[in-house]
């Protein structure tokens, strides 16, 4: 026998405990969500999480993008390491 109170029917979390946030995108490099998000993620109706869910892999490009390494320090004429 099932119990109906225990049963729920709401967005899961996306969270894969790899909870690093990119310095320069702001958004956790494991679920893509902004801290903001992650902060308010229980007190958000399913529609708004919904939303976030169908977001979260246009956001995966962010931390992908090169920052330029060396060669970018070099034209900008920073020498530190």
């Amino acid at each position: 026998m099932t119990d109906s109170v225990w049963k729920r029917d709401e967005v899961e979390s996306p969270c894969v405990k790899l909870c690093v946030v990119h310095p320069e995108a702001r958004i956790c490099t494991g679920c893509y969500r902004s801290i903001d998000e992650i902060t308010a993620w229980s007190r958000m109706t399913p529609e708004v999480r919904r939303q976030i869910m169908a977001d979260l892999p246009s956001r995966k490009p962010l931390l992908t993008q090169r920052r330029g390494g060396r060669a970018a320090r070099l034209a900008r004429g920073d020498t530190s390491q």
